[in-house]
């Protein structure tokens, strides 16, 4: 294979507006080959986003050289080819959506290239096919969610056939039949000859992949195949990684049982070793989860509750449908469904930022329906972090911007200080090391950490989550559930959307299903997640323990179905396996 990419010693540092510079990379060497398949992963700030930038010329470097398929970066007359030769699916699809309809804006790069209209439409015709948005090609794309918008930015790439792809975290908004359409769509691709570059913070998705390059303050850190590279997991963590969730799972269950061999990295390994430890063959009582009714007066409540966007014109979308939600105090809620379903919409409904056009939502004492109704008391009461943090984020600086709620709210001089203090350590994020950070410097991940503390400054006693570990690194990730499992425990109630089943198990104690804008499903999480087949039908997935439950009950083994959660797995297996003295 012929390098179709190197980088040589390259360094970066992005300016700032008081003549200081940010630096992203730092003297980073790397070789991509013609048809590899590398995953890049890295904490949240190690310079991914950076360095992927870098490989199609829409950054320069400071020192060094970017060379693709023999073309250096640093000469403008080479930036048309290079753009052609390495496409870019963005973290945030927006940044790259430009048209008003969701074909027009697929075909945007093929007309660029100069095509005949006829190839340009068999293009845009395969690419919409491969995302599975063939119906939405006549909506405008600002209408979609946030994970059709990046199935439109994939598709716009994809119709201009580049050599090479980079993924910089273009699943990290999908639901789980969305990841696994484009996992195997980056597979069916690198089969087909691309060179595939994904930049995820999903370690299973690293597994994909022939090669894994960790980053660190924008160094390498590690190189090597994903069998090396998740071999170590103390190096991983203090690189602010994890293992895949699997591997996760079998350390877990090694120290229960150490008869586990090291290096399982996927589920079927995991079942297939554990199959194989002696077990009782006969079959014991396995009984059915209960379901389990809500009891007592709800804090949140909501009936028949309908929306239709731009009603009454021909892009009227209806988004939900006769929702019903009770939620207590106090309890943490999760909300799955496939992208699309309404979750975001419903969430929205909860602290009035959408009022209700149909049916009634009633949180606490206030009735969302009430026209009368005190809109901020309700948003003092609720608060909400939304999906993509920067829409959220306004000031200059980290301390100003989870301020000026609170500012608002009348806290003045050091009970302010110390608020600020208070949320910004709640996340994570070091008061002293990240009050005078510029906000737009960030990175993803640091930015979805400000939306959440300027909300937590105004100490709501309901928090609604929005993907609220969606862009986070694994360190974060973990830092961050475990704040969210503080913050229940001191009796705040939470509503969680998220794609993410480990963090519903972890987090919530109910869950509601919707599908296109229905409430089909609403019980205990062990419940839910007991209907694996029905959730995967939708679209949707379960969490590892569960499916490592799965997939020895279909071998044989009496476990219970509902497992959510490692030690439940432990005591059921524990029950199941013979003693080897």
């Amino acid at each position: 294979m012929s390098a179709l990419i190197e980088v040589n010693n390259v360094t970066y540092a992005y300016p700032l507006p008081n003549g200081g510079r940010i630096a992203a990379l730092r003297e980073i060497s790397l070789r991509i080959e013609e048809g590899e398949y590398v995953a890049i992963v890295g904490a949240n700030g190690s310079g991914k986003s950076t360095l992927a930038r870098l490989l199609n010329a829409l950054l320069v470097p400071d020192s060094g050289c970017v060379t693709v398929a023999g073309m250096e970066t640093r000469d403008p007359a080479h930036h048309p080819a290079i753009h052609r030769t390495v496409g870019m699916v963005f973290q945030h699809p927006e940044d790259q959506i430009v048209a008003s309809l969701v074909e027009e804006d697929v075909a945007f790069g093929a007309e660029n290239m100069g095509l005949p209209p006829a190839e340009i439409r068999v293009r845009v015709d395969e690419a919409l096919a491969m995302v599975g948005l063939q119906e939405a090609r006549l909506r405008p794309p600002h209408l979609l969610s946030a994970g059709q918008q990046q199935r439109v930015a994939l598709a716009g790439v994809l119709a201009m056939r580049p050599r090479c792809i980079v993924f910089d975290e273009a699943t990290a908004m999908l639901d789980p039949a969305g990841r696994r359409i484009v996992r195997e769509m980056m597979a069916d691709l690198h089969r087909a000859g691309l060179t595939i570059i994904t930049i995820t913070h999903f370690m299973e998705e690293a597994l994909d992949a022939q090669r894994v390059v960790v980053l660190e303050r924008g160094r390498v850190a590690l190189d090597g195949p994903p069998e090396t590279v998740f071999a170590d997991a103390h190096t991983l963590r203090t690189l602010g990684l994890d293992l895949p969730p699997a591997a996760r799972l079998a350390c877990t269950l090694r120290r229960h049982f150490p008869a586990l061999p090291t290096g399982l990295l996927t589920v079927p390994a995991l079942v297939a070793v554990l199959d194989a430890l002696p077990h009782h063959a006969a079959e014991l009582p396995v009984t059915q989860p209960e379901p389990s009714p809500v009891a007592g007066t709800p804090l949140i409540e909501v009936r028949d509750l309908g929306h239709t966007y731009m009603p009454g014109t021909p892009l009227a979308q209806r988004a939900l449908e006769g929702v019903t939600l009770n939620i207590q105090t106090g309890v943490a809620h999760g909300l799955l469904g496939a992208t699309g379903s309404g979750k975001s919409t419903l969430l929205q409904h909860l602290n009035g930022l959408l009022r209700p056009q149909e049916g009634t939502v009633r949180v606490g004492d206030y009735r969302l329906d009430d026209p009368r109704l005190d809109v901020r008391a309700v948003r003092r009461m609720v608060g909400l972090v939304f999906q993509l943090p920067e829409t959220q984020i306004f000031e200059q600086y980290v301390g100003d911007e989870i301020a000026y709620g609170p500012r608002l709210q009348g806290l003045l001089g050091d009970s302010l200080r110390e608020r600020v203090r208070w949320a910004m350590e709640l996340v994570g994020m070091g008061f002293n090391a990240f009050k005078d950070r510029f906000t737009f410097a960030l990175s993803g991940g640091e930015k979805r950490k400000v939306a959440l503390a300027s909300i937590l400054a105004l100490r709501p006693s309901v928090l609604l989550l929005d993907e609220p570990t969606a862009g986070l690194d694994p360190a974060s990730h973990r830092e961050l559930l475990t704040h969210l499992q503080k913050l229940k425990e001191t009796g705040m109630t939470l509503v969680l959307s998220s794609h993410q089943m480990e963090d519903v198990a972890a987090l919530t104690e109910r869950a509601t299903v919707l599908v296109a804008g229905r409430s089909i499903l609403d019980d205990s999480v062990g419940a839910v997640f007991a209907q694996g087949e029905r959730l995967r039908m939708l679209g949707l997935s379960t969490p590892i323990v569960t499916q490592v439950a799965e997939g020895l009950r279909a071998r044989g083994w009496p476990l219970p179905p509902g497992l959510v959660s490692s030690t439940a797995l432990i005591e059921a297996l524990s029950r199941n396996l013979l003693s080897t003295d």
